[in-house]
């Protein structure tokens, strides 16, 4: 773990390139540049055909070895393989899948599967010479290779859904067995020490994320726009409650204000997002992008005079750095790991969870007041430059890496 013997590590990612996990490309490639060997396993192929990828993404696409790629004919010589020659913790890592799932027969059948899986990463791991691996959110195939395989494993944990299940996601386990586990924010270290042994807290460390500030530069301030746009970014799913954005600018709207609201991303709730839209007669008013290149959400960040998350649940929002990092005020609800990115009124403003009239209000206000908006929106960039910078936040992470695997 020096110059001329640099760390090596396996990366386990869902799914790599993707749109939705831009910042474990961001993090996979600073570290590279922080001289780490980083090697890509990815249980599924890229979320876009090959020609939709960026350069940088295609970059990634071209060094990432995906376990469901490999074919069954590779998949079954490697289990037979795995298992002639470590027999016991074969049966030891198949057993700890089946007990996982506590007499569900879903669960037997989805742990199952992931079995199958770690077996095929942790042997793909293995034979490229590394002795740990590291993953983003909660890994039950992280878990179960080290069962099967002589690999140590790390996690870096969002929330919040593993901390609304942690039985389901086996939290305590995690936390037992795992080499350290890194939370994005004091928030979610509390949660994880909430549902572990005491004895294993010395293992948690927050370690932010971060954007790379030289890429999500300032925009132009609109004081008064004719046309005030409003961006929101995120999956459309039930946490982020696009639903209550809905509502609020039915609620601008009639009070006679021009307000138009993007919503970039794709999920469940689209369906009832667009019955809603012409319900409410908001056809002209919001604008339903789907899913994005990140180059796309830039030019998207750069028409934009606020930044409004919803959200129900959280951990610690990436498109809101992206957005603070542009000088863009952000009006988010003060949950979770949210008020530990925005200081209220200082750079940013913050409002209830579920409360449509604080924030209909909030984003009336700042309507109202360019030189609000211009105050909070450079005081943003200040804060994510201060305590959510890429390289200096990849660089804690690197430092957690030497520390934890020295």
């Amino acid at each position: 773990m020096t110059p001329s013997r640099p760390i090596r590590l396996a990366y386990l990612v869902s799914q790599y390139p993707a749109v939705n996990h831009t910042f474990i490309l961001r993090e996979i490639r600073a570290l590279r540049d922080l001289g780490f060997e980083i090697h890509v396993v990815s249980i599924r192929v890229a979320d876009r055909p090959p020609e939709k990828l960026s350069e940088v993404e295609m970059d990634e696409y071209n060094r990432t070895w995906s376990v469901l790629a490999a074919g069954a004919g590779t998949v079954l010589r490697v289990h037979a393989a795995t298992f002639l020659r470590r027999p016991v913790a074969y049966l030891r890592g198949l057993a700890e899948s089946i007990g996982l799932a506590r007499g569900d027969v879903r669960k037997v059948v989805s742990n199952a599967i992931y079995f199958g899986e770690a077996v095929v990463a942790g042997h793909r791991i293995e034979s490229l010479g590394l002795r740990h691996v590291h993953t983003h959110f909660s890994s039950t195939v992280a878990l179960l290779l080290g069962r099967v395989f002589p690999l140590t494993f790390s996690a870096t944990i969002h929330g919040p859904d593993e901390f609304n299940d942690v039985a389901g996601f086996h939290i305590a386990e995690k936390v037992a067995r795992s080499r350290f586990l890194c939370a994005i924010s004091a928030y979610g270290r509390s949660q994880l020490m909430k549902a572990s042994d005491p004895r294993y807290w010395e293992k948690l460390d927050v370690v932010p994320l971060g954007v790379d500030c030289n890429a999500f530069t300032p925009r132009p301030h609109r004081a008064a726009p004719d046309r005030f746009e409003i961006l929101c970014v995120g999956r459309l799913a039930p946490a982020k409650a696009q639903h209550i954005l809905l509502k609020v600018i039915y609620r601008l709207v009639h009070e006679g204000r021009n307000v138009h609201l993007r919503l970039v991303g794709e999920g469940p709730d689209r369906p009832s997002l667009e019955k809603k839209i012409v319900a409410m007669g908001l056809q002209s008013q919001v604008t339903l992008e789907g899913a994005c290149n990140q180059d796309r959400v830039l030019s998207f960040y750069r028409q934009t005079d606020l930044f409004a998350l919803a959200s129900f649940a959280e951990g610690v929002p990436v498109v809101l750095m992206e957005a603070m990092a542009m000088e863009i005020p952000c009006v988010a609800t003060w949950i979770t790991g949210i008020p530990e990115l925005i200081r209220h009124g200082i750079d940013g403003w913050l409002v209830p969870p579920a409360d449509e009239e604080q924030l209909a209000s909030a984003i009336a206000a700042l309507m109202d007041d360019g030189e609000l908006r211009q105050r909070l929106g450079k005081a943003a960039r200040l804060r994510v430059i201060d305590k959510y910078d890429l390289l200096t936040n990849a660089g804690t992470l690197a430092e957690t890496f030497r520390r934890r695997l020295a």
